[in-house]
Formats: structure tokens, sequence, C-alpha cells
């Protein structure tokens, strides 16, 4: 591994949460589209829509930290995607536009019609955002966005069997995503009927999704080759068995309601997807292009390096607690929240409990400053590893410093929490 390939590592990550998170976010739509009429669809409905409400905005959080690390550390391979595809990528920005502008109008409905109204701009937008990004994904893998400003066909480019087929794999992935999700809040709160109107769909989604996928290999091999090559063949094969099993593993464990950890194994299964297209392209980032050479100058890459695992520290945790608090039913409507205060420390535990605070922060702020001097001044391959490895090391040292399980405490109204 190199320098200039840990910056696409982390855009990749980012996709692979943005996929995962903000999939289920477009699903939900999905669902709300499908519901049908009369008081079950409205239930169906407004239980999509409180799920998905108190995160759909930190989901999108990933879809800008993808564009600012790549056009920051590869910006030639930047300007020409966003150049010649920029009908697709807009089109998915007036979706996610959309989304967002009918969430905030929804609250301020007063008639049945204008919820439907609303309602059905946020699905239809909910799939057409998806469809157009892996329509984009679709122009990349197969090698149709040449390296120049614009220099790709702004129609074909996108609009072909392969770009389509991957366009419909996205929809077809957020929809079961949801499904499962959707089942699993359902099953928490204690809902028979929506447990049951979920775990149906999630189901049916997931097998049409898996059906749809292995079909469009067909697809690949007819006209993305070297794509298809790399998924069968080449490095991305290990990625591809992992997200068959897991999409497999998901529905046995959808079937027999154990919706939890079919949460993980959904999101392990689109993940996967994102890892196969990764392994089965590289090293090239665009035709002509090799990753090495698309990368930005050495001092730049360390930063966006530095930048980013210093603001995991600070991000990680928030959405932890976040992610704490909606799946522990904080967010639901007829939430009770049920406060058990800790044990205070007793013995040696006063004593650490007073002084680990400062000595993680200050191993934290140590591994940074080494991390960065070994990064900046060494110029050894080896040198850069262990920057690295202090970097990383920064991140869960500093995540413990934050301390997201004293922001719960203090959220929860426990004895010691911070004020």
């Amino acid at each position: 591994m190199h320098l200039y390939d840990l910056p696409l590592i982390f855009a990749l990550l980012g996709m692979g949460l943005y996929t995962v998170l903000a999939g289920a976010d477009f699903g939900s739509g999905i669902w709300q589209l499908t519901a049908g009429s009369g008081p079950d669809a409205n239930r169906i409905r407004d239980h999509a829509h409180e799920s998905v409400a108190p995160v759909w905005e930190a989901n999108h959080v990933w879809l800008i930290f993808v564009l600012v690390v790549v056009w920051t550390s590869y910006p030639v391979a930047f300007a020409s995607i966003a150049s010649t595809l920029s009908v697709p990528l807009l089109l998915a920005g007036i979706g996610i536009i959309f989304r967002g502008a009918t969430y905030a109008l929804r609250s301020g409905t007063r008639t049945h019609r204008e919820v439907r109204t609303i309602d059905t701009a946020f699905a239809i937008s909910s799939i057409l955002a998806p469809f157009f990004l892996g329509a984009a994904v679709g122009a990349i893998a197969t090698g149709r966005v040449p390296v120049g400003n614009a220099a790709g066909n702004l129609l074909t480019s996108w609009f072909n069997a392969p770009s389509i087929f991957i366009g419909l794999v996205a929809v077809g992935n957020c929809a079961c995503l949801a499904a499962v999700y959707l089942a699993a809040d359902a099953a928490r709160r204690k809902d028979s009927y929506l447990e049951r109107q979920f775990r149906l769909r999630a189901l049916i989604a997931g097998g049409l999704a898996g059906a749809v996928a292995i079909g469009g290999l067909a697809v690949l091999h007819a006209d993305a080759y070297r794509l298809y090559h790399g998924l069968l063949d080449g490095d991305g094969l290990p990625a591809l068995i992992v997200s068959i099993l897991a999409g497999i593993g998901t529905l046995a464990l959808v079937w027999r309601s154990r919706f939890e950890p079919a949460r993980y194994t959904a999101a392990v299964a689109v993940a996967a997807i994102i890892a196969g297209w990764a392994l089965a392209q590289k090293p090239t980032l665009l035709p002509g292009l090799t990753i090495r050479q698309a990368a930005a100058p050495h001092d730049t890459l360390v930063l966006v390096v530095v930048v980013v695992l210093a603001g995991a520290v600070i991000l990680f945790p928030s959405l932890a607690f976040l992610f704490r608090l909606l799946l522990g039913g904080s967010f639901d409507p007829d939430a009770e929240l049920s406060r058990s205060p800790a044990p205070p420390p007793t013995g040696a535990r006063v004593v650490v409990s007073a002084s680990a605070p400062g000595v993680v922060a200050r191993a934290a702020a140590g591994c940074l400053i080494a991390g960065f001097g070994f990064l900046t001044i060494a110029e050894a391959g080896w040198a850069h590893a262990i920057g690295v490895v202090c970097l990383l090391a920064f991140v869960v040292i500093g995540f413990v410093a934050v301390g997201p399980a004293r922001l719960a405490a203090a959220a929860d109204g426990e004895p010691g929490a911070p004020n």
C-alpha cells in the first residue's frame, strides 16, 4: 500500500457507508410509494418516515465526504468524472434535494391529500437518486469515462445496458436494506403488523435484487468484459462471494425473524459489492489513468490523510451516539426512557477513573504528532507505514478520549455525567 492509495480507500469506505446508510433512506421512499391506500397504508408510510427522520441528514455526510476526498486527492479524475457524468449526477442531486424538501414540507401538511402528494414526491426522488448514482458508478466501472474535460459522451457514457443494470441493482439493494431495517424497527416497537409487512417486503426485495444481480452478469459479460473478468476471475471474486453469502444469510435471518443480525448481514452484502468493484478495477482509476498518476502531490495527500483521521475523532463519536439513541428506541414516538444510575467507582477504580481521561488524551495527542511527523518528515515507505498506524491509533484512542459513553450518560441523566 502506498500513500496515494489511502485517500481512495477512505473514499471507498465512505461510499460503502453511504450506500448502506443512505441506501436504507432511499429504500424507505420506495415502500412509501408502494404502500397502497387506506389506514394500514398510512401506518406503513408513517413508520418509514419516523424511522428514517432522525438520521437521514447525517447519512448524507458520507456523500459530501467522498466528493471532497476525491476532488482533493485525485483532481484530474474528479474533473473528468464530474464533467462527463454531469447529467446523471445532476439528476441524482435533484432527487436528493427534493427528498430533503419533502421532509421539511411534510411537517407542515394539513390534509391527507397534501400528505400523499408530499410522500409521492419523496418516493419518486428516492428511486431516481440511487438509480442515477448507480448509473454513474456503472459508467466509471465499465470504462466509459475518459480522461479530460467532458471528453466522454454526455448521454451514452451512462445510458447503456451495464450502467442501467447497475442503477437497477442500486435501487433493489436500497429497497431490501430499508425493508430489513424497518422490520427490525417494527419488532423493537412490538408492532406485529408492521413487522409482518416489512418482513414480507424484505424477502421479496432481497430475492428480486439477487435475481437481478445474477442475471446482470450476462450484461457485463457482453458489454463490460473487463469488469466481468475482474469480478469472476480476478481480485473481485472474494468480495463477490462474500456478498452472495451475506445476501443468502440475510434472507435466512429475515425468514426466521432475526432482524437485528439481518441488519448487519444486509449491510455486508451491499458493502461487499463496492469492494468487489474496487478490487476488479484496480489499479486503473479511469482508462489510461492509474491511481498513482491521478494522485495529487505528496504534501496534499499527507494533509488529506491527517485531516480525515483527525476529523474521524469528532465524527465517529457523534454518529455512534446518534445511532445508539436510534437503535435503542429513543426516537420512537412512544418511547419511555428508563434510567438506571450507574454505581459509583470504588477503591482503585476511583484512581483509574480520575486519571484515565488525561492519560488517554495525552496518548492521542502523542500518536497524532508521531503520525504527522513520520508522514511529512520521513520519505521511506516504512516510515509512512508507521505514520499511518500512529494516525489510526490516534483515531481509536481519540474516540475513547471523547467518550461517547459519557455523552450517552449525560443524555440519560446518569450521576457523574459531564454537564
